[in-house]
């Protein structure tokens, strides 16, 4: 506020026959009391229009000023992955891909389940897909997208053995040596910490496959899938398909007389196709574009975009890293580690039906050389967020349809999870429901916001949720608003 028209600072006082010194004092106690009243009013109208207009604020003491344009002060340049023609054996892979001859009804391919048009997802909200020979079995686990997945490493747990002369060491060794061992909290925004403690990388919710290569033939011979009894029924197809002078030419012609080596090529040629085109890893959402300069974050994308990064809040950066690599490679959301988060049963799928049935991740029953690795059960592979918000369905057993039930989950498993889980017959909440009681230790208590106990205070608010689906939603690809 300014001061008055006839008000003098103290150095321009006049000396000699001017005010006396008590009424100069008075002049100047008077000059306080109207600079602290301009500081009062000053803060009831920026409290005023925060109330009126909370999208227009900063959403945190010490923003940026730049952060009320939705600019990135600090942008930077991705280095995506090279755009080349694809070669003639990625050609040849994505021909099979989209073959629903390759299996077992002649109506599944691998497009069928991993859509194009869908961030190469399920097409549907389905919890599970149907398929088998006549496409009437119901699958076990949500399909995951199988985007991203061109910097994914083996399983493996501990520290990278790539760079060592030693002898492999086996994955047993590797998890009993890991055993005891207090494991690193996850904060939004670090590297991940002490990798030695968690398994990480692979394909499958459980890391079964290693490879683009192993994960492309997973399908082709699961029952509920595409359904082929054998490696020999998918070499017979093969033989018989359009493309067998391709994979003659490509691989040789004695290829066919060895059903696993036509088989191993054929689903070589897949993973190629996986790793070479563009469309698996475009990198080509709003937040890609927000960090190049190219693009503006509304308020409500940028307070969530801080809240997700909160290492004290939401910490979903914890797990889903969204910092790109010091080199410049765009951040994929996932630190393809593992986490038992404890979601509740979901009771639809058929073999759910049976109480018996426990799906435990890494240490079975769908993969079973982990099966004496009982500290990593409940364990299930970090997916990717990009495009999450495209999804049906989440988690590995699909037990959520929308982001909010998801963000629901994390903001009140512990602090309320009667809001959470359903009770028996007693009234007691089953809390850790879809996990045999002697594996709950394995359940992640100590990350955010899973460090809340029973009756505390959510780590979030419902605007605060609200503002983190926003900017989830800034993750999925084909963004086409330039730098509007």
């Amino acid at each position: 506020m300014n001061l008055p028209s006839n008000a003098t600072l103290p150095s321009q006082l006049p000396t000699g026959s001017g005010p006396s010194p008590e009424a100069a004092k008075r002049s100047l106690r008077r000059r306080i009391l109207w600079i602290l009243l301009g500081i009062v009013l000053a803060a009831v109208v920026v409290v005023g229009y925060a109330l009126i207009y909370p999208e227009r604020m900063p959403a945190a003491i010490g923003d940026k000023v730049e952060d009320l344009t939705g600019a990135n002060a600090h942008p930077i340049k991705l280095l995506r992955p090279p755009v080349a023609p694809l070669s003639t054996v990625a050609i040849l892979g994505r021909e099979m891909f989209n073959d629903p001859s390759l299996s077992a009804s002649g109506k599944q391919s691998c497009a069928s389940c991993h859509s194009a048009a869908h961030a190469f997802g399920p097409p549907n909200d389905l919890a599970v897909q149907l398929g088998g020979p006549h496409m009437t079995d119901a699958g076990y686990r949500p399909v995951p997208s199988i985007a991203y997945l061109y910097r994914q490493a083996p399983f493996s747990i501990g520290p990278d053995q790539g760079d060592t002369d030693a002898a492999p060491i086996s994955l047993d060794v590797l998890a009993s040596d890991a055993q005891g061992v207090e494991r690193a909290q996850k904060n939004a925004g670090v590297a991940p910490v002490a990798p030695a403690m968690v398994p990480q990388g692979g394909l499958f919710w459980d890391g079964r496959a290693s490879t683009l290569q192993e994960q492309a033939l997973g399908p082709m011979t699961n029952p509920v899938e595409m359904a082929n009894p054998s490696v020999a029924s998918v070499a017979d197809k093969l033989k018989h398909s359009k493309y067998i002078g391709t994979l003659k030419q490509l691989f040789g012609p004695r290829v066919v007389n060895d059903p696993n080596l036509l088989v191993s090529e054929a689903m070589f040629a897949i993973g190629r196709y996986q790793f070479e085109d563009p469309a698996f890893h475009e990198f080509s959402s709003k937040y890609d574009a927000w960090l190049e300069g190219h693009a503006r974050l509304t308020q409500a994308e940028l307070r969530g975009l801080r809240l997700f990064n909160d290492k004290d809040k939401a910490n979903c950066a914890g797990c889903h890293l969204s910092q790109p690599t010091s080199d410049g490679l765009p951040p994929l959301f996932t630190d393809t580690q593992y986490e038992a988060l404890g979601a509740p049963r979901n009771r639809e799928l058929a073999q759910n039906k049976d109480p018996k049935f426990y799906d435990m991740g890494i240490c079975g029953p769908f993969r079973s050389d982990m099966a004496k690795q009982t500290q990593y059960c409940g364990m299930f592979l970090t997916p990717t967020l990009r495009n999450s918000a495209t999804r049906g369905v989440f988690f590995h057993n699909g037990v959520y349809r929308t982001l909010k039930q998801v963000m629901d989950f994390y903001n009140l498993r512990n602090t309320s999870p009667e809001k959470i889980y359903p009770r028996d017959a007693s009234g007691k909440v089953m809390v850790y429901d879809d996990l045999p009681a002697q594996y709950h230790a394995n359940i992640d208590v100590a990350d955010a916001p899973f460090d809340r106990k029973f009756g505390d205070k959510p780590a979030m608010t419902d605007q605060d949720i609200n503002d983190i689906i926003a900017f989830v939603k800034t993750l999925n690809d084909g963004y086409e608003g330039g730098s509007k």
